[in-house]
């Protein structure tokens, strides 16, 4: 995957990227299927859509820990704020 293409995958939203994942995943399967029944030779193409998958589930992640991280700003700063007794 080209540095442009991961740019824009970073732009996306965690769903749409959840569901690219799937898709990936789904075709790592079907390419894998096509190489033990003999009808594909190109075995780099396997490790190239591994290697996609990998990148998409590690921006997932990132977006994961980030909306958390946010989420704990935003109770912290709640908590600061509110009277104290």
């Amino acid at each position: 995957m080209k540095k442009k293409d991961l740019i824009n995958l970073k732009g996306k939203t965690l769903a749409e990227l959840v569901k690219l994942a799937k898709e990936s995943q789904l075709g790592l399967v079907q390419f894998t299927a096509k190489i033990k029944g003999g009808s594909e030779k190109n075995l780099k193409k396997a490790k190239n859509l591994r290697r996609e998958i990998a990148q998409v589930l590690t921006i997932i992640r990132e977006k994961e820990l980030t909306e958390r991280k946010e989420e704990n700003k935003e109770v912290k700063g709640n908590k600061d704020k509110s009277p104290s007794k």
